[in-house]
């Protein structure tokens, strides 16, 4: 038997709420309703082998190592155009260790996602690194990849491997929005302080896109966590069909035609999981 593990992303609520305790918080990437929608595809695409899937609280939690803090700190990305990471001063260890502990404090760091990756590799028990036992951690941080061809790092929303890892802030983060949602966003910041509701945006700026705590969120997910499962299953990388919720589109308009319209798959990969 083959086997995925999902782990659980804190609540982007919970961020707001902390430090309200009549709050209740809520999440909007439901990783049970993943595991849910993952069972029923690779079960109807899947006559030979039986693949388990399973899911379990916070990698962060589930698989804490002394060094974690800090290697977080070595992953930090100083400087857009600069390939260079990481600053281990003692503070910005303390901040990595609070981060661990309290997943609502942290924001607005970008972290390289090969080295993050490679330090929740080694977290990983020995008895669970098998070849057939996949892991997908739906992490609270924005990951993003060194680009060789442009001489700097882009954000991500998924980073293929072992484990495999899928950035939540980085689905509303990663894929560029139309032009015209970065000038109302300042626009509004600069009258009110604050970032408008994600209502607001919707309203003003033409296209289709995601934001912060959207409630499209899991929905969309499923399709990059399919795309963690797919790679480890087949081999094969992105889906060069746009449309298709095994496709990697930078913009996001792409990423709602791919992941929250019919249909699902491209012809070849209807085959595979249609």
């Amino acid at each position: 038997m083959t086997k995925v593990t999902l782990y659980r992303a804190p609540s982007s609520e919970a961020r707001r709420a902390s430090d309200c305790e009549s709050e209740t918080p809520t999440t909007v990437a439901d990783a049970d309703e993943i595991a849910d929608w993952l069972r029923d595809l690779l079960g109807e695409s899947n006559d030979e082998e039986d693949i388990e899937v399973a899911v379990r609280d916070r990698f962060l939690d589930e698989h804490r190592t002394d060094d974690l803090a800090e290697q977080f700190a070595e992953a930090r990305v100083l400087s857009p155009y600069e390939r260079e990471t990481g600053n281990t001063m003692l503070g910005i260890v303390r901040y990595e260790e609070r981060a661990l502990d309290h997943p609502e404090r942290e924001g607005g760091v970008l972290y390289d996602g090969v080295a993050v990756q490679r330090a929740l590799n080694a977290a990983i028990p020995e008895s669970e690194r098998d070849l057939d036992h996949l892991h997908v951690a739906l992490l609270d941080r924005a990951i993003g990849t060194w680009g060789d061809h442009d001489g700097r790092w882009h954000k991500r929303v998924n980073v293929l491997g072992q484990p495999a890892l899928v950035s939540v802030p980085g689905l509303s983060e990663a894929p560029a929005k139309p032009e015209q949602y970065y000038k109302a966003k300042q626009k509004h910041a600069m009258l009110s302080g604050d970032a408008p509701p994600r209502e607001v945006l919707e309203n003003e700026v033409e296209g289709e896109f995601l934001v912060e705590s959207d409630p499209r969120t899991t929905e969309a997910l499923k399709g990059y966590v399919l795309q963690a499962v797919h790679c480890w299953r087949t081999g094969e990388g992105f889906c060069e069909e746009s449309g298709c919720r095994l496709s990697n589109p930078h913009r996001q308009p792409g990423v709602v035609e791919a992941q929250l319209r019919e249909p699902e798959f491209c012809e070849a990969h209807a085959e595979l999981y249609g």
